[in-house]
């Protein structure tokens, strides 16, 4: 597959590669959390300073589009990568935070095996930006990533299913009410980074597709 990337002065693809592996960074520590369950405000301080660092590479990546007058690709292409990048920082570090503050005794296992199969997603859109950069061809990534993304699916029916079902046997008690709100909150946000992930591998995938 051949066509013509970003020239190396305008340093887009530099910039895309340091912000995913900010995200694989945040990935793997929320996972960390999430499967471990310690150190929690440590880690969660952790991913607060990569999602400041991602803020100031974002910024970047738009001062550098908005000092280039043509670009080897639609501008678009290069808005919605640096957008898609950003609100899945910013949902990790959302998600992070979240932990962080509610205080549980335990973490569920489907919420478990949820971030862990985030984290995948995270890391298999890295390769797909590494492998942008270098014009190869995604499709192989980009399908991994789409069944990532319906185990994810999956896995929040389940999550929501065994939320609800947990509390059929269980006197009603404000503090299992408030437990049940704090997951739901942690479930939307885990649900819309699993949607903004597999939106980055469509976005990335498309550009292949524009340009082959």
């Amino acid at each position: 597959m051949a066509f013509s990337l970003f020239p190396r002065s305008a340093k887009f693809f530099d910039l895309f590669i340091r912000q995913s592996q900010k995200l694989v960074q945040a990935a793997t520590i929320l996972n960390d959390i999430f499967q471990n369950y310690s150190n929690v405000e440590e880690k969660c301080a952790q991913i607060h300073i990569l999602e400041e660092e991602a803020d100031l590479i974002s910024r970047e990546i738009a001062r550098q589009l908005s000092l280039t007058f043509i670009t080897p690709i639609d501008r678009e292409d290069i808005h919605h990568i640096n957008i898609a990048q950003e609100e899945i920082q910013n949902l990790i570090d959302a998600i992070s935070t979240r932990i962080g503050l509610y205080g549980f005794s335990n973490i569920r296992t489907t919420a478990k095996n949820l971030i862990s199969t985030i984290m995948l997603m995270i890391n298999e859109t890295d390769k797909m930006v590494l492998d942008l950069s270098r014009k190869r061809n995604v499709e192989d990534k980009y399908n991994y990533v789409k069944q990532l993304k319906n185990d994810c699916e999956t896995l929040l029916s389940m999550a929501l299913a065994e939320m609800y079902d947990s509390r059929l046997s269980i006197p009603e008690e404000c503090i299992d009410v408030i437990d049940m709100i704090k997951w739901t909150q942690i479930y939307d946000r885990i649900e819309e980074c699993v949607y903004r992930t597999g939106r980055l591998a469509n976005i990335i995938e498309g550009i292949t597709l524009k340009n082959a």
